[in-house]
């Protein structure tokens, strides 16, 4: 293990930003749609789309912390 600051954490932490920024778009384009549906429908769909952008996020943590997107 290095001392030297990896380059992968800040571009890590910029993708991470990026996935939140694109997931929020695709969600609130939809959410004119996802709006007609009834409040027992809306709710779970919400709560899977605010569940589904955390899965990316397991090999790139992984990748920003060894070099390698699988351990």
């Amino acid at each position: 293990m290095t001392n030297q600051p990896s380059w992968r954490k800040p571009a890590g932490i910029f993708l991470i930003l990026l996935i939140i920024s694109v997931w929020a778009v695709i969600v609130a384009t939809a959410s004119p749609w996802i709006g007609t549906l009834p409040a027992l429908v809306q709710a779970p769909v919400y709560i899977v789309a605010g569940i589904v952008w955390i899965l990316p996020l397991k090999p790139l943590l992984a990748w920003m912390e060894t070099g390698h997107w699988r351990r």
